[in-house]
């Protein structure tokens, strides 16, 4: 499965009108998201499940049955919109608690077997050199720290330009 996870308003993501395979899950802002609160709940109390109960709770399991992630997402002062952080952080029950060494870094353990190919894509009309450098970075550790590569990172100016992109 292919899983994509964006920031765009439906308008602008159905204007896109990306050919979109059966075999892809598209997360996107609905308004329904909670903020992970940092309890560890999703490591402790059910393990690999967030507690809070929402239709993100899920979301290690889902990592779990994906192959290629493609995060579409405003490049915010070097990094994740909001929803896109708000995502990622309620992923972290794809991960252990528990660290190991992987190139010389300390990262979390798997809990599952899968490796993740990551595509990570950030748009915005006034994206720096700086904001460049340290999004293409973060993008690169967390595709490491969730077991996966980073396949590539890429910037475009406006969100027109993501339909020559998105695969």
């Amino acid at each position: 499965m292919n899983l994509i996870i964006h920031d765009l308003t439906k308008e602008q993501w159905e204007a896109l009108d990306l050919p979109i395979s059966e075999n892809t899950r598209i997360i996107s802002d609905n308004g329904t998201i909670h903020k992970c609160i940092g309890c560890f709940g999703c490591w402790i109390k059910t393990p690999g499940q967030c507690i809070i109960p929402d239709e993100y709770q899920r979301m290690g399991e889902l990592l779990a049955k994906a192959e290629e992630v493609t995060v579409i997402s405003r490049c915010s002062f070097g990094g994740y919109s909001s929803f896109v952080k708000n995502v990622l952080d309620r992923s972290i029950p794809y991960i252990l608690p528990f660290f190991e060494i992987r190139k010389g870094e300390m990262h979390h353990k798997s809990r599952y077997e899968n490796h993740l190919a990551f595509t990570s894509i950030f748009y915005g009309d006034d994206i720096t050199e700086a904001e460049r450098e340290t999004a293409g970075k973060l993008a690169k550790a967390n595709a490491l720290n969730y077991n996966g590569t980073a396949k590539s990172v890429i910037f475009v100016s406006g969100i027109e330009q993501l339909k020559g992109v998105v695969q």
